[in-house]
């Protein structure tokens, strides 16, 4: 393997401008929530003020149980035991419950985790740095975890849904059998199809699956896992669910923040809702309020103001954070410094950062995951001979393809010409027409109008022509991104990492380690 390039998110056209701006501080009010070590300096003293000794042994409590039933390496016992200590705190990601972790950028956030960790501990000797990992096991939508793809096919579980997925129980395994046809003669595909076994035997849940798989991968670096389906974690957040549910508190006081984002970017990631909360049983449903009683959506469950807090008093469990809310669970149970997340994650967390402050827990650092791209060498070979660069690929394609097929066309060239002496000649006869009668000058501009469209329609049609002419060499092109792209979209978005574990095993998870950034946030290329 051998590291060909890595590109900052500035030089990425569809890397959001939002994220852009984020990390050049050019965002009022989040100056102080990017990387450095200054910044990592103030958050080490503002969660030493504000999570309490209590906290600590109430999550240690919790993890403890929660981690019982793996086997856990001496990294992860030393990161346990020092989470009871004030000098300890976390960095955490989090991640749906894909099946056999979905894309492959679920191994690169969380090996970026591990790695901040390293880089603190070496910068703040005097504290301990815990990665750890938030499982999105709440979640409701199965439809969006339930399958994962590799190079050659498309794998899927089949279970009844509806409820927090990390509940539901596997009893469909028939895409091991098929996941065991195509790796079973690979360099690794005897561990892989072990692991998956392991992970997903008839009997567990979704999240006795991935945290049996995280930890097979990612146990000798000491990664904790966090499973906030928890009546003791939920306890701790109460005040702030009841507040929600009188007050509507979130909403009303990210609307600034919302407000300013959406004037400036067009939009926001997610849209606060009135109530951020959903009702917790066999089924996982939005909680809301028609101004009498609170309603549980798409249920006969209503309840009284007196009723609604009695059943949070007695059942916390039965609350669940919404994709808004549960940031602030998260910070709110764990010494944490610092979340990082896709780009997509790290724009709503951005929406909340008034809502911290009202809620009086300390908003982290933001760090927008590194990306990968891992291509062959021959790919490589190819785009180079066509004397293109990889990072052609993470432009505008069209625009290079289009490039690439009029590369030296005379007829190009000479509409060029053409244009720029029509152009000119425009430009002094829109001077004189300008002394004399006002209609004459308007019909001037209409006529240079009319005359520069026809040079486009001819530019259009002559690479129309040109692609014909040429389709042997727009098919390699075409190949070339597919290669770069599959499915015409990041390769991490894709493919599972089971694809390059396969043939490198713990190596490849390694080499990963090696080339992540920490300090900034790039896509990192690799050639295997």
């Amino acid at each position: 393997m051998k590291t060909i390039n890595k590109i900052s998110f500035n030089d990425i056209e569809s890397i959001p401008q939002l994220v852009k701006d984020f990390l050049n501080q050019k965002i009022e009010g989040f100056e102080n929530n990017t990387f450095s070590l200054d910044h990592f300096k103030d958050q080490i003293h503002l969660k030493q003020n504000s999570f309490a000794s209590e906290q600590r042994e109430i999550l240690s409590d919790v993890l403890e149980k929660q981690l019982s039933d793996i086997t856990l390496s001496s990294k992860q016992k030393e990161n346990l035991e020092n989470l009871k200590q004030p000098n300890t705190f976390t960095i955490t990601t989090g991640h749906q419950l894909n099946l056999f972790s979905g894309p492959v950028f679920f191994v690169y956030k969380i090996l970026q985790t591990i790695k901040t960790c390293s880089y603190l501990k070496e910068n703040f000797p005097d504290f301990n740095f815990v990665p750890v990992y938030w499982m999105a096991s709440e979640d409701h939508d199965f439809a969006e975890i339930n399958h994962f793809k590799t190079e050659n096919n498309y794998y899927e579980i089949n279970e009844k849904s509806g409820g927090a997925v990390g509940r539901i129980e596997i009893s469909d395994t028939f895409f091991i059998s098929e996941f065991e046809k195509e790796f079973k003669d690979s360099v690794f595909g005897t561990e892989l199809i072990l692991m998956m076994k392991e992970a997903y035997k008839v009997g567990n849940t979704l999240t006795d699956a991935i945290k049996t798989l995280v930890n097979r991968l990612f146990s000798e670096f000491g990664l904790v896992i966090v499973d906030g389906d928890s009546k003791e974690l939920k306890k701790q957040i109460k005040d702030i669910f009841k507040d929600e549910l009188l007050n509507f508190s979130l909403q009303k006081n990210a609307k600034d923040k919302v407000d300013f984002l959406t004037e400036k970017y067009g939009k926001v990631q997610v849209n606060p809702r009135d109530i951020n909360l959903f009702y917790l049983s066999e089924t996982r449903d939005r909680i809301d309020f028609d101004g009498e009683k609170y309603i549980v959506v798409d249920t006969h469950k209503k309840f009284t103001r007196t009723e609604i807090l009695q059943e949070l008093e007695s059942y916390p469990e039965r609350f669940s954070p919404n994709a808004l809310m549960r940031p602030v669970y998260q910070e709110k149970v764990l010494p944490n410094l610092a979340y990082i997340g896709g780009n997509a994650e790290i724009m709503y967390w951005l929406e909340l950062k008034d809502y911290f402050t009202t809620v009086q827990i300390p908003f982290p650092v933001l760090i927008p995951r590194n990306s990968m791209l891992f291509i062959k060498e021959k790919t490589v070979g190819k785009i180079e001979k066509l004397d293109l660069n990889i990072e052609d690929f993470f432009g505008s394609f069209t625009a290079i393809t289009n490039q690439k097929i009029l590369k030296d066309s005379t007829v190009l060239s000479l509409l060029e010409e053409k244009e720029m002496l029509l152009e000119k000649g425009f430009s002094e006869l829109k001077a004189i027409a300008a002394t004399t009668e006002h209609s004459f000058g308007n019909m001037v501009k209409a006529e240079e109008v009319r005359q520069l469209k026809s040079f486009k329609r001819m530019k259009k049609r002559l690479l129309h022509a040109e692609k014909i002419k040429q389709s042997e060499l727009l098919e390699r092109l075409e190949n070339l991104f597919l290669d770069v792209h599959p499915s015409k979209t990041w390769q991490e978005r894709v493919y599972n990492f089971s694809v390059f574990f396969s043939d490198y095993g713990y190596s490849w998870l390694e080499n990963c380690w090696e080339e992540m950034v920490v300090q900034e946030s790039k896509l990192i290329i690799v050639a295997i």
